[in-house]
């Protein structure tokens, strides 16, 4: 019995923000002049292809559970809203993050927010949500402003990043440039649950990561199957190492028990400096 307890209470704040279709539709704030179409439309794994087609594979890859589509109503007008529930509030950050542009304006709405004058896109919980509108103004804009606002404060009022970007550093970080990669880092299949972002360093961008491996032996196995790619035979245990990827050049790591933190940069210069990476190793 006590053990179903603890586990009821690690699983609370998960089940906390597993918002229902009714629950989501309940928190669309008021709007003068608007009604909110009486219509639920919910898409599921199964299905999801039938609204948005060829996206519907990163959705999934993000572990996307449920997708619920609302319609505000104006004459001919109109604002939809599809709120995608996800697995965990950290694979709705990295589906927010895989579409966030860097040519739009961001806004403190949720965990974060970014759009245009039709339409908007956040994350709050386990929910990202994208709102589009039929018309292109400013009035338009500060609705669309004011509906995530709504939603976000009702979905989860503290909403952020995932806690282990607390983990980087801030010098020299570019801001909303974070990432959440769920399989398939840099073209690995073994690099799983990677938290990275990018930094300017010597006058040349690199990106940082983190793998968040769920255990000690599953974070070694990871750099097994890397070593073994790269055809790298010498032993290695915890600390510094460098991996000599032919794709992505040579890429300094520091292993840590669970978690392996690497750097590497997309324009092919090296650094071999791991004073970044053992910031974010003693933050671990």
């Amino acid at each position: 019995m006590r053990i179903q307890l603890r586990l009821l209470l690690c699983l609370f704040p998960l089940l906390a923000q597993a918002q229902t279709p009714l629950e989501i539709k309940s928190y669309l704030p008021e709007i003068s002049g608007w009604t909110i179409a009486p219509d639920i439309e919910i898409f599921s794994p199964d299905n999801l292809y039938q609204r948005i087609n060829g996206s519907a594979p990163l959705f999934l890859e993000n572990n996307f559970r449920e997708m619920t589509s609302l319609v505000y109503e104006k004459g001919e007008d109109y604002i939809t809203i599809q709120a995608y529930r996800h697995a965990t509030p950290t694979d709705a950050f990295g589906m927010y993050a895989s579409e966030r542009s860097p040519e739009m304006p961001f806004y403190p709405i949720g965990g974060e927010a970014q759009g245009d004058n039709s339409g908007l896109y956040c994350f709050a919980g386990a929910i990202y949500l994208k709102l589009q509108a039929s018309t292109d103004s400013d009035e338009t804009g500060e609705m669309l402003r004011n509906i995530a606002k709504g939603l976000t404060n009702k979905i989860l009022p503290d909403a952020g990043y995932p806690e282990l970007f607390h983990k980087f550093p801030a010098e020299g970080r570019l801001p909303n440039t974070e990432s959440y990669t769920v399989s398939n880092y840099i073209g690995h299949e073994f690099l799983k649950n990677v938290y990275s972002c990018m930094y300017d360093l010597q006058g040349s961008r690199f990106q940082v990561f983190l793998v968040d491996a769920p255990s000690k032996d599953q974070a070694r196995s990871v750099l097994e199957k890397y070593f073994g790619f790269t055809k790298q035979t010498e032993s290695f245990s915890e600390g510094g190492l460098e991996i000599k990827d032919r794709y992505n050049g040579t890429i300094p790591c520091i292993w840590k028990d669970r978690y392996i933190i690497g750097l590497f940069s997309e324009d092919g210069k090296e650094i071999m400096d791991l004073n970044l990476l053992k910031q974010v190793a003693g933050m671990l």
